[in-house]
């Protein structure tokens, strides 16, 4: 999330155009699905514990490359070295989740992970917007490789092995793994939907900072309160979004969380010059609904896949996803365009675009809820 909220800062500091961030942007994405992908063939074949230390290792080396590169080549170089690491990092926390909690406990779990992504809104994001403006952008990066480095410590030292998996019997391995996962209708019915599900919110969010900043007014130092009272809000609501799926039905928190985006999407993407309170407002609540999806969509598909199938296919799943974000992030740096005055043309449009995907995933989770209610 971090280099989309600096496109603020690095469009004129690298004097590079909406096309070439984009690029920047999706080179991380791209390299993600790859990895991703591979790791189908052996992600169920290891101690998940194991798996998250490697990848999560690889990861932190990216994160150095990105805080010493020096020229627009360097750092998709390190972004294409970070997502081929961080990429597989998410697939194999949601599989640890689907292993340790039972179907009617995965709503609050995966709010209480939500709470996780808010609480680097709220802390990290601002935090590295207030670098980013004050000193340099770099600095941003070596502060998260630092405490990723207490991270992976920590991992090390207090996560258990996750391997209950392997007791459980296997249909095949390696190649022929891959290939029944691939070819299952079910499965796909899932990538389809979470596929959707990042094209529209990462082309919009891609250049969400220079849209703000250069078209609604909002000054740059007011961009790391923009973003830390979106994740304060996120935070607030995770919990009680993940106990409302639970109680109510994870289909019906989705639809309300989508009706609630595509409203405020069809008018933030259309304001002009406005107070910043309106702006914090609309872009808060964007925020909530936007998690509201996310949260209810994740804890309804993760019953779909069998055990023994979910590390891969929680792997595939984020390839898929990745892909996706890296085509969204590029599709946006053709959509939009910046000219000398610093002002984003063509937002509308995007928004436009994005509410279109989001009617897209309504019918995808209708097909998934039936999916979910079969198998049950």
């Amino acid at each position: 999330m971090t280099l989309p909220a600096l496109s603020a800062i690095l469009l004129p500091e690298l004097q590079i155009t909406t096309k070439q961030f984009g690029f920047v942007v999706s080179a991380y994405a791209f390299s993600a699905g790859i990895s991703a992908f591979l790791a189908t063939g052996f992600a169920d074949s290891f101690d998940r514990k194991k798996l998250l230390l490697v990848y999560y290792g690889g990861f932190l080396l990216g994160m150095a490359l990105c805080a010493t590169a020096n020229s627009l080549m360097a750092l998709i170089i390190a972004r294409v070295v970070t997502g081929t690491f961080g990429g597989v990092v998410a697939a194999i926390c949601f599989a640890i989740v689907a292993d340790l909690f039972q179907r009617d406990q995965r709503g609050r779990v995966m709010g209480y992970v939500q709470m996780a992504f808010a609480a680097s809104l709220v802390a990290g994001l601002p935090l590295a917007l207030y670098l980013a403006t004050n000193f340099h952008w770099h600095l941003t990066y070596w502060i998260f490789f630092t405490l990723g480095l207490i991270i992976l410590f920590v991992f090390y030292l207090k996560i258990n092995p996750v391997n209950s998996h392997l007791n459980t019997p296997k249909k095949d391995y390696r190649i022929k793994h891959s290939v029944q996962i691939v070819t299952n209708r079910s499965y796909w019915t899932v990538f389809s939907n979470n596929i959707f599900l990042v094209l529209g919110d990462a082309m919009f969010m891609t250049f969400g900072s220079a849209y703000s900043t250069n078209n609604l007014g909002v000054n740059l130092d007011n961009l790391p309160l923009l973003y830390g009272v979106g994740g304060l809000a996120t935070i607030l609501f995770s919990p009680v979004i993940g106990y409302l799926s639970d109680r109510y039905g994870n289909f019906k928190i989705f639809i309300v969380g989508t009706v609630l985006a595509i409203i405020l999407i069809a008018i933030y993407s259309n304001l002009g010059s406005v107070p910043f309170w309106l702006v914090l407002l609309l872009h808060t609540l964007l925020f909530i609904g936007i998690n509201a999806r996310m949260i209810s969509s994740t804890a309804l598909t993760t019953v779909v896949p069998d055990q023994q199938d979910r590390g891969a296919f929680m792997a595939l799943d984020s390839s898929f996803q990745q892909v996706a974000g890296g085509i969204a992030a590029t599709a946006a740096g053709w959509i939009v365009y910046q000219t000398s005055d610093g002002m984003i043309h063509r937002y509308s449009s995007l928004g436009w675009t994005v509410i279109g995907i989001m009617f897209v995933t309504i019918g995808l989770m209708f097909a998934i809820n039936l999916i979910v209610q079969k198998k049950s």
